[in-house]
Parts: C-alpha cells; structure tokens; sequence
C-alpha cells in the first residue's frame, strides 16, 4: 500500500469511526504531512480521493471538512418503512455543511438580512444560479431569473396570474403532481388532462389539445416524472416546444430533480425555446434542507414583469437567510458536491427497488422502468384494489401512497402506488417489498376463505 493510501485510509477510519464528527475540519495539510512524516503533495493526493468519495469538502481559505454522515434511517433497526413519504431522508441532509453556510451568511451578507430586497432574488444569487444552471443547457441571463418560496410558489403564481395569450385552461398530464392538482383545485382554476403512461405522451393528442383549446399553458415534469418515475424522450421535448411556438401555448416546465440527473444528454424543454414560450422551474429543496423553501423560475422576457408584480404582492421577496445560504453552497462546490453524492445513493435504492420488485412481485405487479429520480410507480392486478392493500399494509407500518390522488376528479385513476426511495435503505426496500408480496397473498388467502365459506352456506 503507497503513502498516501495509508493516508487517506487512516483519514477515512476516522471519520466513519467519528474520531472526526460529521462538520468537523480535518487536521491542516501541513499537520498531517508533519505526523505521517510526507509530503504535503502526498497528504493533498489523499484529501482528493477523499473529495472524489464525498466525505469530505473544502471550503476556501479555511480547510477540509467531513461531508457525509450514516443515514438516520439506515441506522434504524427495525419500525416505520416509508414509500410514500418525497421529503429528502433526514440521514443524509449535510446539517453541519448547512450551519456552516448559513454562519457564513451571517457574516457575509449581515447587511441585507434584515432589509427588504428585490422580490426576484439577490442579484449575486440570480447570478450564481444563472452559472448553475447552464450546466443543465438553460442559458439565462440574471435579468430572466426569479429566486422563489419553493417551487410551489412559482406554481401557485402562475395559476393565478393572467398570461400574454389570453387564455385560461391549464392542461396537466394524468397522473399529475399532487400539489399541483391541489393548488388548481382551490384556485378555481380550469383544468384539463392528458394521458401520460411510462410510454410517454400521444403528441397528437397533445397538439388536439393546443389546437382546440384555450389553453393557457400547459404544465408538465419532463424528467424524474412524480408519479410515474419515467422521463420524455428528446423528441417529445422539441415537439412540444415547436407545439408552444405554433399555438401560442405556454409550457411550466416542472424540473424538480435536475440535479439528480444521471444522463448528461438529457436536456430539459427550455433548451429547446426559440420562442419564449417555456417558463422553466428548478427546485432546490430536494438537495439542500427542504425547510429552506428555495426553487428558482426562469422566465420568458414577456412574463418578467407581471410575475414580479405578483411575487411582491405574495412575500415581497424570499427569505434573505436562505438565498444567502444557497449562494455560498453554490459558490464553495458544495451544493454540486452533495447533489452528486445523492445521486449516487438514490440511484443504489432504486437500483435495490427494482431488484426486489423482480423477485417478490409478479402475476399482475408491474413496475415502472425509472433510471434515476426518488420514484416509480407499482401498478397491481386488478383483483388487489390498491387503497385496501395500501391500508392492509399500514397494520404493518409500511406505507405507500395510492396514485388516486395524482388524478383530475374526472378521470379515472390507475389502481397503482407511487413508492418513494427517498427516506428507504437498501435493506428496506428489500423487506417492505416482501411484506407487500406477503400481504397480498394474505389478503387473497381471505377472499378465498370468505368464497368457500359462502359457497359451503349456500350448499347446505
């Protein structure tokens, strides 16, 4: 074994074994050259390997710190298996990397903590996720960037607000993202659906829709799809772009896991608007701590204005705290650096789901083919109602959560389940499928107990 593996192992040692608490700042290069008797060159080559495996980050100017702890959940012996839940696992939330971004913010930012600022976001901030984004193909000047309450709030603005088209229908795919469904529902809003299935969207169907319609604009989650777990094609994606230009139909492109993309070639629908007809959301909250409230909308130049009348009337501007915060993890690597570890670790679970699924489920369970992203979707037979199973299984403390509520009231639901790995380990995942393999052997052991008795009476 060379120097610098009997480095970087001692240093890995510990960490894991706590000698060095999660947030706690490594030695200094000089020290641990001077007590392993090396080279500084040789310490810096193992702190590296230390960054490639994400145990650790730097911070400029200041040192190394210790990024990764165990999972709260993967500690957890036995108890709660929660598929439904899409809230990020708490286990996994760099908290200490967070209250050190946040003290920074503090001293950095102090002088506009405790001021009103502009309703669209710091402009040092807009201008770092402008940078951030245009890794994921988006190219969007500051000017087109509002910093946002969550994603949600971005939605929530945009159902409310009247358009440049003069339309007021918003077309939504079924199934859809609950909250969206919700937000419309209490806004009054028109709302229409169109299928989407693992296959994808009826781009005919779609384009009957812009046609004939008043559509306002047309809401969609291209990547990582909630529920369905599933992606567009690129070819879809510049189709409804080319649709939005010729039918003057805006898009609200809901691009929640970017950062969780495995695929570099999978670019969103705004990098394919020409027309300015795309409005494009990222959120931020399934990285960072999902209390911050932080999403960022991009804006066509036409909506730029009216949006920004709306999101002061709403908060006057998003928590300073929290942008000041995002702007020095985005800035230092972190936010990049814990996005890839994510991606790393949900891209395990869900490899795990899939494995688990093969093996347990079958005569009538199918799940869909998610690459990435914290979902998929688990349609049962239609002798196993997927509400009755799901509450067979809460007896249990396995929880999964019926897609029936990512439908319009006017079309009917699939009988499935979206089943979550954000808050699952691998072990987990294993022993919630089999529990819902044997559940629902239970169930239909019942039914034919119940059937024989009733035959027997009958008989007799």
């Amino acid at each position: 074994m060379t120097k610098y593996e009997n480095v970087k192992d001692d240093l890995k040692q510990q960490i894991n074994s706590g000698s060095i608490k999660p947030g706690g700042k490594l030695p200094s290069i000089r020290e641990l050259s001077e007590h392993w008797k090396c080279s500084k060159n040789t310490v810096i080559r193992a702190i590296d390997e230390l960054e490639k495996e994400h145990l650790i980050y730097s911070v400029p100017k200041s040192g190394h710190y210790v990024i990764v702890r165990s999972s709260k959940s993967e500690d957890r012996p036995g108890g709660r298996i929660d598929f439904a839940v899409a809230a990020p696992d708490p286990g996994i939330i760099p908290y200490d990397e967070i209250q050190h971004g946040l003290n920074r913010a503090v001293q950095l930012y102090g002088d506009r903590l405790f001021t009103y600022g502009d309703p669209l976001g710091f402009p040092s901030l807009r201008e770092a996720i402008s940078q951030h984004l245009a890794s994921s193909q988006i190219f969007a000047g500051p000017e087109r960037i509002c910093v946002v309450s969550g994603a949600q709030q971005a939605l929530h603005l945009l159902a409310s607000m009247p358009f440049p088209n003069g339309k007021s229908a918003i077309l939504v795919e079924q199934p859809c993202y609950a909250g969206m469904l919700k937000l419309m529902s209490l806004l009054g809003v028109t709302a229409i659906g169109i299928a989407r299935t693992e296959s994808g969207l009826d781009l005919d169907e779609l384009e009957r829709h812009f046609r004939n319609n008043s559509i306002k604009f047309f809401y969609t989650v291209p990547r990582y799809h909630n529920p369905l777990g599933t992606s567009l094609s690129r070819r879809e994606k510049e189709a409804i772009a080319s649709m939005a230009e010729k039918y003057d139909v805006y898009i609200v492109e809901d691009d929640y896991l970017a950062d969780l993309e495995t695929d570099s070639k999978a670019d969103p629908i705004c990098s394919y608007d020409y027309s300015g007809r795309v409005i494009y959301i990222r959120s931020f909250s399934k990285i960072m701590l999902p209390g911050l409230r932080l999403g960022a909308a991009v804006l066509p130049e036409a909506l730029t204005t009216l949006f920004r009348m709306y999101k002061s009337s709403c908060d006057l501007g998003t928590a300073a705290l929290s942008q000041a915060a995002l702007e020095i993890h985005l800035g230092s690597g972190l936010f990049q650096r814990h996005a890839a570890m994510m991606r790393e670790r949900y891209g395990i679970r869900m490899k795990a789901l899939q494995q688990a699924c093969s093996r347990y489920l079958n005569e009538g369970f199918r799940l869909s083919k998610s690459t990435g992203g914290i979902f998929a979707q688990l349609e049962l037979p239609h002798h196993l109602a997927a509400e009755e199973l799901a509450a067979a299984l809460r007896q249990k403390d396995v929880h999964v959560f019926p897609t029936m509520h990512c439908y319009l009231p006017s079309v009917e639901s699939a009988n499935s389940w979206r089943l979550s790995i954000i808050r699952t380990n691998e072990q987990e995942i294993e022993d919630g499928i089999r529990i819902v393999r044997q559940t629902a052997d239970e169930l239909m052991s019942q039914r034919s107990t119940i059937k024989f008795s009733r035959s027997a009476i009958t008989w007799i």
